[in-house]
């Protein structure tokens, strides 16, 4: 008996792992060997590609394709048609198969806005905040608000989501930050 909800219009392969909780709605695809972790949202037309892993609490809006290469740890917001790429170099006569593709790992927390593209290769840290309409092109560090294109730190957002002020406080839950070498770190 399964613990978890597909919508009738969706797809599942063989070989999937879907944790419970888990809602898969309207025509989405999850490709073998793929693994969903518990409390995972996904919305219409969510491709979920071979040997893909999802950790617990992620909640993918509609029109997302996460490709092979591509890990999301914990908690992870994907905003709508947010893209993900595996290959730096495509070309469609010349296919590479998975030994081509560059992983990408986007770290607990993290949030991703409406048609963000997330270039391979790269790492998106914990807590990040990858503005609407950003294309990342390098690692992001953890708490990093990136926006543009290409995507550049433009602040510090707190773990809560909200923007950090310039003494790196929130102002709606009261967290502080301080920095240490280039990096954010939570006090206490």
């Amino acid at each position: 008996m399964k613990n978890y909800f597909v919508h009738e219009s969706s797809y599942i392969d063989e070989g999937v792992e879907i944790g419970e909780n888990t809602k898969i709605w309207y025509f989405c695809h999850i490709q073998k060997g793929a693994h969903i972790g518990k409390n995972c949202s996904l919305g219409q037309n969510v491709n979920v590609s071979n040997h893909v892993k999802i950790g617990n609490g992620v909640k993918i809006q509609n029109n997302v394709s996460i490709y092979e290469g591509v890990e999301i740890e914990d908690e992870v917001f994907c905003g709508p048609s947010c893209v993900f790429t595996n290959d730096l170099t495509p070309r469609a006569p010349f296919p590479k198969g998975t030994v081509g593709y560059k992983k990408t790992l986007v770290k607990q927390g993290a949030s991703i806005g409406a048609n963000a593209t997330i270039v391979c290769g790269h790492i998106i840290g914990k807590w990040a905040f990858i503005a609407a309409g950003a294309v990342v092109t390098m690692n992001v560090p953890d708490y990093a608000l990136m926006a543009g294109v290409p995507a550049k730190q433009i602040g510090w957002v707190c773990k809560c989501g909200e923007r950090l002020n310039k003494k790196k406080i929130c102002s709606s839950c009261g967290r502080e930050y301080f920095e240490k070498d280039k990096e954010l770190c939570e006090k206490g």
